[in-house]
């Protein structure tokens, strides 16, 4: 009734009429744009959509395939994703990969987009990332074939696009002349002493955003499937009517990350049944993890590589980590050397939507981000893949990286930059670091011996609660970037520890090393740490965060639980930044025993945790005494 009298008022009338119109307006204008991108690739490029391209084991994986109209040879950009391509959805024209499309053959490249097997109208099973590798191999060998092709072929993408990259790189098929992996976190697998398997774990805690993720990109085994065997004529028919895309249903995941135990979360928002379910009962040492598309330490690397990384994605350490170990451990000297990275300060894949002239990442004001992305981009690709000589990477630098802070963009030829030092600042407190109200501090002064320890409770049914982070995909759960803590320190169960007023700017890029000693009545529990720029009106943006289970503390081949009272000595994940403190601003961390739902919560039972429902509250210290120096250490950079 109430709506029926807005509508029967005047000026209500002209309102509706008027928002109709632009509705009207603005579809029409973005249906006009499509197919001006699809009208104007068409004059360009010979288009065949739907070829199936046979793998060695007989399975077709659905391809489109855009080239210049052209007689010569041409290299070949590839992109090869798990997600919906398809241009023809809701009786509608999806410009994405048309636009793509367009990009790439106005470069002079033949651009071909393929799904992994058994996505939509590809064949197969379909695994995360998307194995076996051999189908990646396989599609270079048959590109490399044709006629239209010269034989050079880069890869392509962010995020799922991109992981895929590193473990086929190892297979060094000879066609596969560059790649450009960008927010590739979750395909790195073992590095050194890193068991993220796949950006999975942190400090061998679970990664939360999966659930979110798997559950809108995962197969259900009972999906349906198309004909087997089914033409390339009836695949282009029917792309228009069936988009073999299933309809997600929308998910409260702020509540649903709390029901336990953790492997019945799909089960409890009614979700697919896939996959994840085998997944989320690994731990970080199950054999299956090196079974999949994951790059570990032991394989070799082939290809020259422009890396792109972020500072508010989430596993930026352990990425550049495994740049680092390509660069020291490439048995081709040229690839060794040929391994470039630009590190921007966005969340995860959004290079160009969040670089701008004033860019605020969460609350944060960084500055004027901008950045010819295309430009590095397709001067990679026009060195590597048609030869051209003017695009010579050495005229780049090894590492362009942005610091926030002083809001620039710098360069280096290593990471962490050269000229960097790494300085130790110890923990301590009179009478507690409990919140924002304690006195925890940071000082280069070495504890004394009589020197109690900061105590607090972990209540897992009562977690500290993300607000920020660096992480994606976790829909309305956590927001990524940088947010003012102030609120959450109120909070009894985060420690602080501040530096005093800086006289001086600290400017740190790199590697943030954390050594903690830890105790608890518990067998097992989770530290967590998180580094803050405090601003002089006392506003704490956060930087980075880990995470480490005490029970992995000698590695996660093996679990070693804690006996209630004895101190033991903990090597955090690393974390990583690069952020000028500016004079008059202070240094800040945050240690506590959880960051929910970015990272699961330990039930601190010394059980499976994902399999359990109840759990126990942990009294948890840290200490810094002479005996138990309890410290992190910065890579504090001199400026030239």
């Amino acid at each position: 009734m109430h709506l029926i009298k807005q509508l029967n008022n005047p000026i209500m009338l002209k309102t509706n009429f008027l928002c109709i119109f632009i509705i009207i307006f603005l579809c029409a204008s973005v249906c006009t744009a499509q197919e001006d991108v699809v009208s104007k690739l068409n004059d360009i490029a010979y288009i065949e959509q739907k070829f199936m391209m046979p793998m060695r084991d007989g399975v077709r994986l659905a391809t489109d395939i855009y080239r210049p109209k052209t007689d010569k040879p041409v290299p070949i950009i590839f992109w090869k994703t798990p997600y919906n391509f398809n241009p023809y959805r809701d009786g509608e024209i999806h410009s994405r990969m048309f636009e793509k499309a367009y990009e790439a053959v106005s470069h002079g490249y033949a651009f071909v987009v393929q799904n992994e097997r058994g996505r939509f109208f590809s064949e197969g099973d379909w695994d995360i990332l998307g194995p076996p590798t051999t189908d990646g191999y396989d599609a270079f060998r048959w590109m490399a074939s044709q006629d239209w092709s010269n034989g050079k072929i880069g890869t392509l993408g962010c995020s799922s696009p991109a992981e895929w990259q590193m473990a086929v790189a190892a297979l060094d098929h000879p066609s596969h002349a560059a790649m450009v992996p960008m927010g590739f976190e979750a395909g790195v697998g073992r590095i050194g002493n890193n068991y993220g398997q796949g950006a999975w774990f942190r400090g061998g805690v679970h990664q939360m955003l999966f659930i979110c993720w798997m559950y809108s990109t995962q197969n259900d085994y009972l999906r349906p499937l198309l004909k087997e065997g089914i033409s390339q004529e009836d695949l282009l028919r029917i792309q228009r009517f069936y988009d073999m895309a299933p309809e997600i249903p929308k998910v409260n995941w702020s509540e649903a990350l709390y029901h336990l135990p953790v492997k019945d979360i799909f089960k409890h928002v009614n979700g697919s049944k896939g996959v994840w379910d085998d997944m989320i009962i690994r731990k970080p040492n199950d054999p299956d993890w090196y079974k999949g598309g994951l790059y570990h330490d032991y394989m070799d690397f082939g290809v020259p590589a422009l890396w792109f990384m972020s500072w508010y994605d989430y596993d930026t350490s352990p990425s550049l980590a495994l740049v680092n170990h390509v660069i020291e451990n490439a048995k081709d000297p040229e690839v060794a050397d040929n391994q470039y990275m630009v590190i921007a300060p966005v969340t995860h894949c959004a290079f160009e939507n969040q670089s701008e002239e004033h860019t605020i990442i969460g609350e944060r004001y960084v500055g004027d981000t901008r950045l010819d992305y295309d430009s590095l981009i397709y001067g990679w690709f026009d060195y590597w893949l048609k030869g051209d000589e003017t695009k010579n990477p050495e005229e780049m630098p090894k590492v362009l990286y942005y610091s926030m802070g002083n809001n620039e963009w710098k360069n280096s030829e290593v990471w962490p930059p050269e000229y960097s030092e790494m300085t130790t600042c110890y923990l301590t407190s009179k009478d507690g670091a409990n919140s924002i109200f304690g006195d925890g501090k940071l000082t280069s002064t070495k504890p004394g011996s009589n020197v109690d320890p900061d105590s607090f409770v972990y209540d897992p049914f009562n977690p500290v609660t993300s607000y920020g982070g660096n992480v994606c995909c976790m829909a309305d759960a956590v927001k990524a970037g940088s947010f003012d803590q102030r609120e959450k320190e109120t909070r009894n169960d985060i420690l602080i520890y501040t530096t005093d007023i800086l006289e001086e700017g600290v400017q740190v890029s790199g590697f943030i090393e954390s050594t903690l000693y830890v105790s608890s009545d518990a067998k097992d529990t989770d530290f967590t740490i998180k580094l803050l720029d405090v601003y002089p009106d006392g506003r704490a943006y956060n930087l980075d965060e880990t995470i480490q289970r005490v029970r992995y503390r000698e590695g996660y081949e093996k679990e070693v639980f804690m006996e209630k009272g004895k101190v033991y000595k903990l090597e955090m994940t690393k974390m990583v930044t690069s952020n000028y403190f500016a004079k008059g601003h202070r240094i800040r961390i945050e240690i506590s025993s959880s960051n929910f739902p970015r990272f699961a919560r330990n039930l601190n039972s010394g059980g499976n945790n994902f399999d359990e429902s109840e759990g126990i509250v942990a009294h948890n210290k840290i200490h810094h005494s002479a005996k138990y120096p309890s410290h992190i250490r910065l890579p504090v950079v001199r400026l030239k």
